[in-house]
This record gives C-alpha cells, structure tokens and sequence, in this order.
C-alpha cells in the first residue's frame, strides 16, 4: 500500500490499524506478565505466529533460555537460547511435526521442580502438530484445508483440531507434569476463550470425539470411515479436573478488545471522529457481514448534518469464508469487496480491513481497502466485482486495482481489524 498516493481518510485507516497491532507488540506486553526467572530448569516453549517474538520478549528479561518455539515461515525472530523453527501454516506440515517432537522431548522426566513456561498464540494450532495415532499427516492436512474452506466458525474448527492431535485440548501440559507451567496467550478469538487460542494446548476440555465428527458431517468434511470406530474409542482431550493440569496457570495478556479501544481512543481523540465500536467478537460470513455493515454506514450517512464529526465504525472478531470458487482470497479482503459491492460508490464511506497478524486466508496480503472510486477502478481493469466476488478472488481484484494492504509479519495476531469511515455529505 502506497500511502504517498492513497486518499486521506485511508492513509488515516491505515494509522489506526497500525496503532492497533503496535499496542499488541509482545516485546511490550510480555516482560510485565513474566514472574522472576525460577531457579533450577527452566525450559520455554511454544507455537503461533507471534510466539517467536514472545520468545524474544522472554530472553529481554529472564536472559538466554532453553527452549523450542514454531512459527510461521517469515516470522522467526533473533533469540540467544530459545531454537526457533519455522513451520506452515494454516495446513500443518513435516517441520511442524518435526518440532513439535522436540517439544516433547524436552518434557521428558520433568519433575515437580521443574518450570515451564509456554507461549501460545493465533496459528498454534497448525504449527503445533502432532496428528494422533489414528490419523496420518497427509489425512490431517486434508481435513484441516477442507475445515479452513467450509465457513465453519473457529470454535469448531478447533474443536476438531483438539482431537486430531496429540497436543492440543490441554494434552501439552499434561505432557509437562508434573512440573510447574505458566502459559502466556496471545487471543485471537472471539470472546477470548482459551479453550480455543491455538486450540487449547494447555487448557482442559469437555468435548468428545462424537461432537468432533458430526462437525465433519455437517460441513460435508470426508473422514476415512474405516478409522471411524477407533476415533470414537480414543482418549482426546484432558478434562479440566485432571490432575495433570493443576499446576498449569493460563493467562491472556493481550487482546483484541485492547486494540479496537487503543484505535477507538486514537480516532476520538486525534482525529475528532465519534466511534462505534461493535465489538471484538463478530463472526460469520464476510460477505453477509459487510452488506449488514454498509447498510448501517448508509443509514449513518444519510443522519449525518454537515456540522457533525465523521462517525467510524470499528469491529474485531473472524469471519469467515465458505469457498465456492477457485479464487485466491481471505475474509478480509471479500468483506471489502462485497462492502464496495452494496455500498455501490456511496461517496464519503471508505473502509479497510486487514488480518492483524499481515495474512488473510492463505496468502502474504493483510486485506484490502475500499474509496468511493473502487467499482469505477474496477470497470477501468476490466474486471468484475461480482464475479471475482462469486470465485472468491478478493486478492486478486484489489491486486489489480491497486488496493491491498501489505505489511509483512506483524510479529503478533490479535484477529481481524474493521472501519468503516463515514463523512456527512
């Protein structure tokens, strides 16, 4: 994204957003949550797209440390002990078992003077990966890149996740016992439940294999049937009164609700905008959010005198696509197009949405922002907004109209940022 050329008010959407990711920088939330360094072993691991800089946070403080950490490919950090490895993501892969074993390793014959202090963040819960013993990797990718296209909403992605793996629904830290953990998560979910923040490593569960499978069913997900009996019968999850859980203290110490109030006070108070916020924890489809929210923009608009501050509209959350074409997109950027689609080149209204952790979907594009001028740049590419809207092609049309939003790894993931700018006219 070209600030040099971008209208106004979307060079000041973008500021917002970056005010919303830098206020969940780890290296400035992490130190106050770490306790002094314990004496005797210490070992520090991890999983997420933000954990490697949680790492790096971690050794500003306690000094080199002993550890393993897994993050996305582009998203490893400088760290004096810790061993970063890279991993894929959002479909698991080789490495991501590879570390994940070294995890494990390290927690061999820990013992009740032992610490351990884990770092979970959005992502974990396909750099983390261990499949079960009734699943292979190359059947876990699969359901797992089927899961990702079918607008399931994440809660039940991973509660599907928690039993396809050997880690995950609190298994990590049972794993750890009985040494004490301390396990620092970074939310990216809505309602900031961390029984599904990268899936729960460290946090007992209640669901069941049966609960898993009919997700499947119901969302049309293919699971090899011939596997189906053992999967019923096997142990997935720890529940919360496990023993082996009871020396495990979890504790967000960041949220996306921290970033959409910093971006809303930065608006109020810098920019002289009334804010709406709606909240940190939508979810649904993209395109039927972002025709519910212009709807709004446009009843706003159409309320507004010309003596009145322009009103923003904020909202956090993750939405959700259910991938009917053969396009390249992310909830962010189809939730652009479809707002400039309904919104059908209202003037005053411009929007921006964008992943705060730099990828939306599957690709290195953040998101996207819409003007007034976006189908009319469009019919000047000669491409059509309904049809790249039906293939889910969302990247690609803002590609080709100059309008994504680029940032590179954003080093945390504090879920989705939306506004919506609405001027009196």
């Amino acid at each position: 994204m070209n600030l040099q050329i971008t209208p106004k008010p979307v060079r000041i959407l973008h500021k917002l957003y970056d005010h919303a990711v830098s206020v969940a920088d780890p290296m400035l939330t992490v130190p106050s949550y770490l306790p002094e360094k314990p004496r005797g072993k210490v070992i520090v691991v991890g999983a997420g797209k933000a954990s490697a800089r949680m790492a790096e946070a971690v050794e500003t403080v306690w000094g080199a440390c002993e550890g393993v950490i897994i993050t996305r490919y582009g998203y490893g950090r400088p760290t004096k002990g810790i061993e970063i490895i890279e991993a894929s993501h959002p479909v698991p892969d080789e490495n991501g078992v590879i570390a994940t074993k070294k995890i494990l390793d390290l927690m061999n014959d820990l013992n009740e003077n032992d610490f351990v202090l884990c770092l979970v963040s959005g992502g974990a819960s396909a750099l983390l990966c261990a499949p079960s013993d009734i699943i292979t990797l190359t059947e876990k990718q699969s359901i797992n890149n089927s899961l990702l296209t079918s607008g399931a909403p994440i809660e039940k992605i991973n509660l599907v996740r928690k039993h396809l793996s050997k880690v995950k629904g609190g298994k990590l830290a049972a794993a750890a016992y009985p040494a004490q953990m301390l396990s620092l998560i970074l939310s990216d979910v809505p309602g900031d439940d961390i029984q599904f923040i990268g899936s729960g490593p460290t946090v007992g569960d209640e669901s069941t294999p049966a609960e898993a499978l009919k997700i499947l069913s119901d969302y049309n997900i293919y699971f090899p049937s011939d596997k189906i009996e053992n999967f019923n019968t096997q142990t997935s999850v720890i529940l919360p009164t496990d023993i082996r859980l009871s020396r495990t203290t979890n504790i967000i110490f960041a949220a996306p609700s921290q970033s959409l109030k910093a971006a809303s006070e930065m608006a109020s108070g810098k920019y002289g905008f009334e804010v709406i916020n709606l909240g940190d924890n939508l979810q649904g489809e993209a395109k039927e959010i972002a025709i519910s929210q212009a709807k709004q923009a446009i009843q706003i608009q159409d309320n507004l005198s010309k003596t009145q501050p322009p009103v923003l509209l904020l909202s956090g959350g993750e939405l959700t696509v259910t991938a009917s074409g053969n396009g390249v997109g992310g909830p962010n950027a189809e939730f652009c197009l479809a707002l400039a689609i309904e919104l059908k080149q209202r003037q005053g209204i411009f929007g921006f949405a964008a992943d705060t952790d730099g990828v939306d979907g599957t690709a290195e594009i953040a998101g996207a922002f819409i003007t007034p001028n976006t189908l009319k740049d469009a019919e000047n590419s000669r491409i059509s907004p309904l049809e790249l809207l039906k293939e889910n092609d969302s990247h690609n049309f803002f590609k080709k109209i100059g309008s994504q939003v680029v940032t590179g790894p954003t080093l945390t993931n504090v879920n989705d940022f939306r506004a919506i700018l609405i001027y009196p006219c």
